[in-house]
Formats: C-alpha cells, structure tokens, sequence
C-alpha cells in the first residue's frame, strides 16, 4: 500500500524558497538609488476637460460603471438559473464532490500566492516608498490595488471554478432526455456567465481607479493592481496546468493498463482529473483571462500617458478606449442572445446537431457586431481628434484588425484541431498505421503548421495597422506603431465575455462526461421510474453518453481556438509594456537609440537568452507534470480496485488530489522563482540587454505556444475521433491515440498556456527591475546580476534534478514510502 503524508511540511519546506527571494530582493533594492522619472510618475488628465457628444468624460465613464454593473448582473443571474436546473441526486453528489475538491486546492493555492505577494509587496514598497519618497499613504494605496489585482484573478477563478461545477451535472442530467440541444446549451450559458462576471469586474475595478483614485496616484496603481492580477494569474495557470495533466496521465493511462473505460468509477484517478479539468481549465483561464484584459488595458493607458503630449487629446484617448470596452461587453450580450434564438430555432427539438456550428456562429456574430459598433461609437466620440476628422475610422480600423483576429484565429486552429479537420484525422490514420509513433510524429506536424499560418496572420494584421497609424497618428504622439500594436492587443480582446465562454465550455463538457460515468446512474434500482415521476421523462441513456462524448470534442476544439488569441494578445500587448521601458532609457526616445539594435552586442545577446529561458520553462512545466503522473499512476496502480467494487473510495481519490497538487505546487514555486530571479539578474546585467531579452521571450513564447498547443488539441481530438466516431475503444488504435494524448496534454494545457502570464508578468516586474538597476553604479549592478543569475540557476536546477523521476524509487507521493 501506498501512504500519502500530508502536505503541510512539504508547503512548509516550500515557503522556504520565497522567504529566500524576499532577503534577496531587499539586498537589491538596499543598493539602490532614486530611479529616473517614469510611469512611476504618470499623473492622470482631468477627464471632465473634454466633452463627448455634449457628456463630459467622466460622466459618461460613470455611465459607464452602470453599464458594468448590469453586466454583471447577467451574469449572476445566469448563475442562479443553472443553479436552480433540475438534476438526479447521483450526479450532484459527484459534482459537489469535485467542488470540494476543487475549493481545496484553490485554497492551497491561495496561501502560496499571498506568500510570493510578500516577495512583490516588499519590492512594491522599497521601490515607491524608499527609493521615490512616496509618501506612506500612498505607498499602502498601491500596495492595496496589488492585493486587488491578485482578489480579482482569485476571485474570478473561484466564480468559473464554482459554477462550471455545478454546470456539469447539470449538462449530464439534461442529456437524458435523448436531445443534444440542452448538452449545449447549458456549457455555453456557464461560459457566458463567467465572460459576463469577469469583465465587468475588471472593467468596474479599472474604472474606480480611475475615477475615484487622485490623479497622481493613479498611475502607481494601475501599475500595482497589474503586477497583482499577473501574480495571481501566473501562479494559478503554472499550477492548474500541472495539476490538471498529472491527475489526466494519470487517470487515461489506467485506459491501457488495465483496459477499463474512460472515466471508470472504479479508477481512483478520476475525481483528480475532474478536479483538474477546473484547475487547469477554468480556475486557471479565467484567472489569466482576467489579468489578459487589465494588462491591456495598463499597457495602453501607461502609452497615452508617455507617448501623447497634449492632455485634451490624452483625455480623449482614455475615455474613448474604456467606452469601447464597455460598448464591446454590450455587443458580446447581445450577440449571444441573437445565436441563442437561432439555435433555439434550429436545434430544440432536432435529433442531432454539429456542437460546433452554433459556437462558431457566435464567435462571427460577435465580431461582426463588435465591428459596427467600433465605427459607430468612434465617429460620435472623437469626429475629430486633434483637429484630424479622419482618425475616427483609422483607429477604428486598427481596432478591427484585432477584432477580426478574434474570430479568424479560432477558424484557423480549427484547421488543426477540430474532429473534422484533415489534420486530425491524418493523426487517426497514422496511428492505424505505425502506431503511437506515427501519431506522435504527425501530432508534432500539425503543430508546426499552426505555427506558420498563425504567424502569417499576425503579421498581415499587424501591418494592416502599421500602414494605418502612419496615416496622421505621428501628428498626436511619438511610436504611433506601437500605439496600433497595442489596440490590436486591444481589439484580440474586444469579444471578452464570449471569448471566455467559448473556452469555459470545453471544462463543462468534458466533466459532463466524467459525471454521468461515476454517478453510476443506470444502475441505480428503479431508476427510470424515478427520474420520470420526479421530472417527466423517461432517460435515454444511451443517446445521452453519446451526445455528452461528442459535445466534448467540441469543447476540445474550442479551448484550442481560445489559447493563441490570449496568447496573441499577451505578445502584442508585451509590445506596448516594452515600449515604456524604452522611454525610461532612451530619455523620451533622445539618447542610445543606437543601442536598439543588432549592432549593439549586449542587446542580440539579449535575444538570445530570451529563448533559452522559454526552452527552460518548456522543460520545466513538462517535467513537473511527468514526474507528478508518474507517482499518480503509480499510486493509482497500487490501489485501484476492479473486483468486487463499483467505485473507488473517497479516500484514495483524495490521495490522487493531494499527489497532483503537492507536485503541482513544487513545479510551480520552482519556475515562478527562476523567472522572477532571472529578471532580476539580466535588467542589472545590461539595460539593452534586458530589451533584447523581453522581446525574445515574447516572440519565442508566441510560436512555442502556438505550436504546442495546437499539436496538443490534434492528438486530443483524434483520440476522441477514434472513441466517438470509430467507435473503437479497447483496441490498439485507440491505444496509440491515447500515447499522443498523454504526449499532447502537458503541450496544449500546462506549457502553452502558462507562457501567457509568464511573459506579462515579465514584462510588468521589468518596469520596475530595470529603472533600479540603471540608476546602480556599474560594479554593483554586475555583482548583483551574477548573485541573481546564481539564485535563478538554483531553481533551474531544482526545477528538473529535484523532480526528476529517479530509477530504483518507490512509489510515493512526495516523500511516501511503500
């Protein structure tokens, strides 16, 4: 037997580490002097100086904290009715289960993120307080809006976390009725209440700041809340990514080595997956969808703030950028209520039904309506800014690019992901073929395709924009190419609350599944008489496993096509961040411009290491979850029962939960710091150094995601093509297919997708680190860069050889014996 140890002294041993990093970032900023000015000292325009169709600008953004707050109320009120949703005692035993589980873990996570907020906190203060000589009020307001950003990414991960798992059982009991239409419909209503939540929240927050806040504290608090919600954000997708893997390898592994079904309730290792499908795909995306939008948002306003001299046309600037954002979460409702009536119409009563169809419709109307709507309010809002008449429609075309990107890109991952494409079943084909080698290797291909026509659209519309800003933008401000890369970023985003819904379906669908599975409905005594007394009708059990595994696949599909548009977004807005950078050490664009350049061998140095460390983290985030399932699947081979039992017990379940999180954590803790250290080293080694290397981890990080992830999606969906089309579970291609799934899930659902706030947060702690370190004598600056470069090789090294799998081991669960 195996014994699991409980794991608060392995989250002690844990907290070392941070405790560590704070004595070392106060050894840095000790040495420090005062930096030069910067965002730091970004002081707000008066916002009621200008008018906008006869409103005052902060009028109309008090207009528009209303218009946020009944967004917010859609979508509790969705909340409520999914709540109220009839469903079977079986199945909300199951779900209620996973919720526990689930608000365990996040809690677990929770501790550790207030502990590396000590670490970010004490930065915060020593930079603000000590070496800018802010007052202490003010230092605890932006220490405060650190702990709101961080609030906000926990706290929207728990709303998605809560009712995608209530959401579950809900989608598995409906599908008893034997129609597919209610299968779809209950996921995609889950997904629009978190979009709705989620970005009224972070709208509301960014509004307060911006209203209520003095005009210059303003700036440090945009940037404080920022480095909050990235923290937060970072942390839970590093963490859910490995736990959501470790608890899936683990539980699809148990397919082959016993030959059971997917989702057996005898395996032990399938609440953990369960628990993972939210860890990783809900708790994690909305806690990043979160920091996606308020690191834009950021980003754009530190620009205006630096780049546009003239304050009438920063105000009007500011307050047409958030009115877009408030008009964009009205366009996303409405839209959703259109394609909702027209799959009413189309779907309520058929017999069968292509899942993603309706969700592709969506994802078009949206955008379409997101477009009109640009043009529309533009030309009221700013008919002529800067005395130009003609920039209204040039801003709004630079915003369509972005919004076009949204709903582009997810046709274009389809390609490669969806169960219909030609690449996933040129995966199928292959594993009948050569087996999980073939699979693996033509996995990789699609993969790489992706890669190549994903770039190719970026850049065409990110040219598209280029072409338009130089059109009469340099009049208003300097780098007006980057102020179009930023609302390219801007408009990525423009769809939020259904680019959130459509990636919150895939977690529904797929533990829809697992729920109908482990609540053993068909075999409860008298079942059917039960169900159709208590809520009239009589189930059709086996057209409902059908349609719950069909519908997952179209989940697959599109929380593939929602990763490279948050990905995207987080390149693109990087751009924007950097820019800031380049202001602080180019004295406003005057001085070392040369140094920009390839010419200047510190800075393609900088390139560089950029891309090492996204190869390390590539390593790292894989390496934890294999580690993890391998003591997973090793406990779990131990102590599952067939025989005799119907389901596992709670008890061993728990012990799979508490594996996937102890390692999900020591993965975590170990990447976190060796970012952390590694920017701390290379913004004092060279400040063009540094420049070099933010852009490289942006641009390695863009392919490396999009590569990954995609590849990842065609290997999860031909498994799914073979188990529900082909109807060929047992045998030895799906065997092979389950290989690449295996290979896929740390791809597409931990290393990808965490490169997003890694890369953000990156770049938000280098606003900080590097104005320090240039204002460092030469001498102090290269020792401190080596004592940091020491310390992140540390956690490099930890990150593999002290998660390694070693030979000879016995099975445990951090430090379980046999």
């Amino acid at each position: 037997m195996v014994v699991v140890p409980s794991l608060r002294g392995a989250q002690r041993r844990q907290w070392l580490a941070p405790a560590l990093a704070v004595l070392a970032a106060f050894v840095f900023f000790l040495s420090g002097k005062v930096a030069l000015a910067s965002e730091a000292d970004l002081v707000l325009p008066d916002l009621s100086s200008q008018s906008f169709a006869g409103i005052d600008g902060r009028t109309l953004l008090f207009g528009g904290m209303g218009v946020c707050a009944l967004g917010f109320i859609f979508g509790i009120s969705i909340y409520m009715q999914l709540n109220k949703l009839p469903v079977h005692r079986s199945m909300r035993e199951i779900s209620e289960l996973i919720y526990e589980t689930c608000k365990t873990y996040l809690l677990t996570q929770v501790k550790f993120i207030l502990v590396l907020e000590l670490l970010i906190g004490a930065i915060i203060a020593f930079y603000f307080g000590v070496l800018r000589h802010m007052e202490a009020g003010k230092v605890v307001i932006v220490l405060l809006a650190s702990l709101v950003g961080i609030a906000g990414s926990c706290g929207v991960a728990w709303f998605g976390m809560r009712i995608n798992t209530f959401a579950n059982s809900r989608t598995a009991f409906a599908a008893l009725k034997g129609k597919p239409f209610p299968a779809y419909a209950i996921p995609l209503k889950a997904g629009m209440s978190i979009g709705a939540v989620l970005i009224s929240t972070e709208l509301l927050i960014m509004l307060m700041i911006l209203l209520f806040i003095p005009a210059d504290y303003a700036g440090p608090c945009f940037i404080g809340f920022a480095i909050g919600e990235s923290l937060g954000a970072s942390a839970l997708r590093i963490a859910g990514g490995i736990f959501t893997k470790i608890a899936d390898i683990g539980s699809d592994l148990m397919k082959i080595v016993f030959n059971i079904k997917e989702d057996d309730a005898r395996n032990p290792g399938v609440i953990a997956d369960c628990t993972g499908d939210n860890a990783g795909d809900s708790v994690g995306p909305s806690a990043d969808g979160f920091e996606t939008y308020g690191v834009t948002g950021v980003a754009l306003i530190t620009f205006i703030l630096l780049a546009v001299p003239d304050p009438r046309v920063q105000v009007q600037l500011l307050v047409w950028i958030f009115v877009m954002r408030i008009v964009m979460v009205v366009a996303s409702i409405a839209s959703y209520w259109i394609n909702e009536t027209m799959a009413k119409a189309s779907y309520a009563d058929a017999d069968k039904m292509n899942f993603e169809a309706p969700l592709t419709r969506l994802v078009w109307i949206t955008s379409i309506v997101s477009v009109g709507l640009t043009y529309a309010v533009s030309m009221v809002m700013i008919p002529a800014l800067g005395g130009d008449s003609s920039l209204w429609w040039k801003l709004s075309t630079i915003i369509t690019c972005g919004t076009l990107a949204g709903a582009i890109i997810p046709e274009l991952i389809k390609v490669f992901t969806s169960t219909e494409s030609r690449h996933v079943r040129e995966v199928v084909t292959a594993s009948r073929e050569g087996g999980a080698s073939l699979n693996v290797l033509s996995g990789l291909t699609a993969g790489n395709f992706s890669a190549y026509w994903m770039g190719i659209v970026l850049v065409v519309l990110m040219g598209i924009s280029y072409q338009v800003a130089g059109m009469g933008l340099e009049a208003l401000m300097k780098a007006e190419s980057v102020f179009a890369f930023g609302l390219v970023a801007f408009g990525f985003l423009g769809m939020g609350p259904v680019t959130i819904a459509v990636d919150s379906y895939g977690p529904v669908t797929d533990n829809a599944q697992s729920v109908y599975e482990l609540s053993l409905i068909e075999q409860v005594p008298d079942v059917e008489n039960e169900i159709k007394k208590e809520f009239g009708f009589t189930p059709a059990f086996e057209k409902a496993k059908h349609f719950l595994e069909e519908n997952d696949g179209a989940g697959n599909t599109f929380k593939a096509t929602a990763k490279p548009v948050l990905i995207g977004t987080a390149v693109v807005g990087a751009t924007t961040l950097i820019f800031s950078i380049i202001v602080v050490l180019t004295d406003k664009l005057t001085t070392n411009l040369d140094k920009l350049s390839m010419l200047h061998p510190p800075f393609l140095l900088g390139l560089l290491t950029g891309g090492a460390i996204i190869y390390w983290f590539t390593g790292a985030s894989t390496q934890a979850v294999s580690t993890g399932a391998y003591r997973a699947v090793e406990f779990i081979k131990a102590n599952i029962k067939l025989d005799g039992v119907e389901k596992a017990s709670i008890a061993d379940s728990k012990k799979v939960v508490e594996i996937c999180t102890l390692y999900a954590q020591r993965g975590m803790i170990n990447i976190f710091l060796g970012v952390f250290f590694s920017t701390l080293a290379f913004a004092c080694l060279e400040p063009f150094f540094f420049i070099g290397y933010l852009i490289s981890i942006a641009m390695f990080g863009l392919y490396q995601a999009i590569f990954m992830a995609n590849a990842g999606g065609a290997w999860d969906n031909a498994k799914k093509l073979v188990e529900v089309e082909l109807k060929e579970k047992g045998t030895e291609l799906h065997a092979a297919t389950v290989v690449g799934d295996t290979v896929g899930d740390p791809f597409k659902d931990t290393s990808s997708v965490a490169m997003n706030p890694v890369i953000k947060f990156t770049t938000l702690f280098g606003l900080l680190a590097v104005e320090l370190a240039i204002e460092i004598d030469k001498t102090t600056s290269t020792v401190l860069a080596a004592v940091f470069f020491v310390l992140s090789a540390v956690f490099v090294y930890r990150s593999f050889y002290s998660m390694r799998i070693t030979s000879g081991e016995k099975p445990e669960a951090g430090k379980a014996v046999a």
